[in-house]
């Protein structure tokens, strides 16, 4: 791959108005606004990240994480920039380069816009109503891929189809973003047939043309039967992801009382070497407030990940251009900052993620998902009936819950259930429930 092409200010839908022109905004800073400024982006504010929302001590949301991994993401871009300046001084690579920044912090904010209600949890509540639940009797009315695309429902792919499906009564495009932000954001580049056991994969089969018009004006190369190398954008951006969720998991575990103040120091001066760890304890010592103090050693631990994972893809590059998968830049951090990553990793599965309240979540979640997909999915597929009739009025128009295809209408009810808030998809559950209905 060459990076003359991989960065393309180019927009999907809207490529016959393509216009090359230097201007005061570049396309790929117009791409994170458009998206600062959007529904979807906003509807995050009330989508659980891990712990319940809301409460009265404030933990991260969908919204705010995605800042969070923006801001890293753009600092972590803007370093590996620097590192590779060098070598492209005074050619027209080293111009183009000076973009990664803003996709970079673009592809961050916009890498969770897909994700149902209720966290991950919310994923595998939709996949497994297909492959253990009602949906079971959807199969043999789907392709072989079609069913993949459902049976391993994915954030990931939810959000390139966020970003790209023309809606009804929306333009051509989707959002029209540029094509290096929308290739950015493809972790798994590789349609849902190759999603393995971690049900993980890129794009569904109706975004699949959306995805090879990307990948062949970035001369991204195919690896064959659906499978796709990566844009090497997409290692920074998957590491500002690990890196905040892994820590700021961790920092909000403590003020919740998860984990002790003792439990996070250790966890987070392993970040550091011996010497300035001395110099960090002694700087915690004007500092009296115990999440003051998780504060300052979190924001030395991104830091030191940041500038080492930056280094990593920089030292990688030819290699990522190559197409090699070269796995997460977490992973190839110098040793004393891969194992403390690893320890925070252990952490979260162990204290964090099994949590009560992070369980009874999960729980009351599931039960509320699956209760929504099996009415709407109901009434979509027998639109005839009375009660069917009266849930789709609560269906937006902008979804077609006539397309011509089972697939298509399928995929109606989840683009409806995959865009609803934690709020408001628990306040359907109680209507359609009646156990709440407006006031009189």
């Amino acid at each position: 791959m060459d990076w003359t092409r991989l960065i393309s200010d180019k927009r999907l839908g809207l490529e016959e108005f393509h216009d090359p022109r230097t201007q005061i905004r570049s396309d790929f800073q117009r791409d994170y606004d458009r998206l600062v400024f959007s529904s979807p982006f906003r509807r995050l504010q009330n989508k659980t990240q891990v712990f319940p929302l809301p409460g009265s001590i404030f933990v991260h949301n969908r919204l705010t994480h995605s800042l969070e991994v923006s801001s890293v993401g753009r600092s972590m871009a803007r370093e590996a920039w620097l590192r590779l300046a060098p070598k492209y001084d005074g050619t027209p690579t080293g111009r183009i380069l000076l973009q990664i920044p803003d996709i970079v912090a673009t592809a961050c904010l916009c890498h969770d816009l897909g994700n149902p209600p209720f966290g991950h949890s919310g994923e595998r509540t939709i996949s497994t109503w297909f492959s253990e639940g009602n949906g079971l009797g959807l199969r043999d009315r789907l392709s072989p891929r079609q069913w993949a695309d459902f049976s391993s429902f994915e954030g990931n792919a939810n959000s390139f189809r966020l970003l790209t499906h023309q809606f009804r009564g929306r333009r051509k495009g989707g959002f029209a973003m540029t094509y290096s932000t929308l290739a950015s954001i493809v972790k798994y580049p590789w349609t849902s047939l190759h999603a393995g056991e971690k049900g993980k994969f890129g794009f569904f089969s109706s975004e699949e043309e959306h995805y090879r018009k990307v990948s062949a004006e970035l001369g991204i190369p195919s690896l064959g039967d659906g499978v796709f190398a990566r844009h090497p954008l997409v290692y920074l951006m998957e590491a500002a992801d690990d890196i905040c969720y892994q820590v700021m998991d961790i920092e909000d575990s403590h003020r919740l009382g998860i984990l002790s103040t003792e439990e996070v120091r250790a966890l987070l001066l392993g970040f550091f070497p011996v010497e300035q760890q001395a110099r960090m304890q002694r700087a915690m010592g004007y500092l009296d407030d115990p999440n003051e103090q998780v504060g300052y050693m979190r924001s030395g631990a991104i830091g030191a990940m940041v500038g080492d994972c930056a280094r990593v893809f920089a030292e990688k590059e030819e290699s990522l251009l190559a197409g090699e998968h070269c796995g997460p830049l977490v992973r190839l951090m110098e040793p004393r900052l891969a194992e403390a990553y690893e320890a925070c990793s252990a952490t979260a599965w162990t204290r964090i993620y099994c949590a009560p309240d992070v369980v009874d979540v999960d729980i009351a979640g599931n039960r509320i998902l699956t209760y929504l997909m099996d009415h709407l999915m109901e009434a979509v597929l027998n639109p005839e009936k009375n009660s069917s009739k009266l849930l789709l009025l609560k269906i937006p128009r902008q979804y077609d819950t006539s397309a011509p295809t089972m697939y298509e209408r399928v995929q109606s009810v989840l683009d409806h259930i995959s865009g609803m808030t934690d709020v408001y998809a628990l306040d359907l559950f109680r209507k359609l429930n009646g156990h709440s209905l407006p006031a009189v």
